[in-house]
């Protein structure tokens, strides 16, 4: 499916995506402030979540400074035109997380998976249809498949009643040439809108954005300053702006956006992202943008390089959900380094 004419739709994720850089300690207040930013800047969609989805607060993922539920109710109070938007990742959030984003006035989920794993979303998707919220499906670390395998997985998940598919470059691996490739076949053949989300870990964040938009992407994300794991996302503020110079209408008032940008930057948890050692490496090797945090931590504790770990588990094609794995290559490299 073609985009028809030049309308985009910016989902902001600063509060979930953003999430990562702040160790999930966002507070409800906080989330509040950036909700009345993001309203006024008119953005689409707000996301709202712990960085890993509805329910990822956990040991495994880092526990937030409040719940999704506190969170949600939060953002929900500030917006009226801006749709509320929460993401769920099956095996970690559950149906009754679902349930409650719908009790708190969230009016779509992103269902999010793996590249080649689509077919365990339908019981989901499936709910939140029933609920009266809207699906949209969303393919992480798109950069491991062809576009044919990419294509195979979106129609699956139009198959199930999404109403959107999008494409995650989660690693920020991709070069503009491969997203044209993906996004070209999937606005083609899909008889539903496709999106696209970038990551600045090689600093390509707006370049591939830009030629997600040009194959037919109709859909896009930003965050404020570009918070978000890695080396961080498109900034929203810098987004509007793009956008209107390349002759795109989103609904973006730019200045709005610039004004919530700096009521981030205002708050003490606020950390800037930037394209540091360990985020280069996951751009360059592929790896799932979250294990920075993680592999910094272990890379602490063991003693090691944490761009060796993230090297080892690029090798693997470790994806989200493996973890474990951080630590497994760290402990790795401890003892190698001990015999030497």
């Amino acid at each position: 499916m073609k985009r028809v004419g030049n309308n985009i739709k910016v989902i902001d994720t600063t509060c979930r995506d953003g999430m990562h850089a702040v160790a999930h300690q966002f507070t409800p207040e906080q989330i509040g402030q950036l909700a009345a930013g993001l309203e006024k800047a008119g953005v689409d969609y707000m996301e709202v979540s712990h960085g890993d989805g509805l329910g990822g607060s956990s040991i495994n993922y880092g526990f937030g400074a409040a719940s999704d539920k506190e969170w949600l109710t939060a953002a929900r109070m500030e917006l009226k035109n801006t749709k509320l938007a929460a993401m769920f990742l099956p095996g970690i959030g559950t149906m009754d997380d679902l349930r409650m984003a719908k009790d708190c006035g969230v009016e779509m989920i992103r269902v999010t998976v793996h590249c080649t794993e689509a077919d365990i979303t339908k019981q989901h998707v499936g709910l939140i249809r029933q609920l009266g919220m809207t699906p949209f499906g969303v393919l992480m670390m798109t950069h491991m498949v062809e576009p044919e395998k990419l294509l195979e997985q979106a129609l699956l998940f139009q198959d199930y009643g999404a109403e959107v598919v999008y494409m995650m470059d989660s690693a920020g691996y991709l070069m503009p040439e491969q997203v044209k490739a993906r996004v070209s076949l999937l606005a083609e053949k899909l008889d539903i809108p496709v999106g696209f989300h970038a990551h600045a870990n090689l600093q390509m964040q707006l370049p591939n954005t830009l030629a997600a938009l040009e194959c037919g992407a109709s859909y896009t994300d930003g965050t404020l300053r570009g918070l978000g794991a890695g080396a961080g996302n498109t900034p929203t503020e810098v987004l509007a702006a793009v956008l209107l110079r390349n002759g795109y209408e989103s609904g973006l008032n730019l200045h709005a956006a610039e004004d919530a940008a700096e009521l981030l930057a205002k708050m003490d948890i606020f950390v800037p992202p930037c394209a540091d050692a360990a985020a280069i490496t996951i751009g360059y090797a592929g790896v799932y943008g979250s294990f920075a945090r993680h592999a910094k931590n272990a890379a602490l504790k063991y003693g090691v390089d944490a761009r060796d770990i993230l090297y080892a588990c690029g090798e693997r094609k470790v994806v989200g959900g493996q973890e474990d794995i951080i630590i497994e290559e760290a402990v790795k490299l401890a003892k190698k380094q001990s015999k030497n």
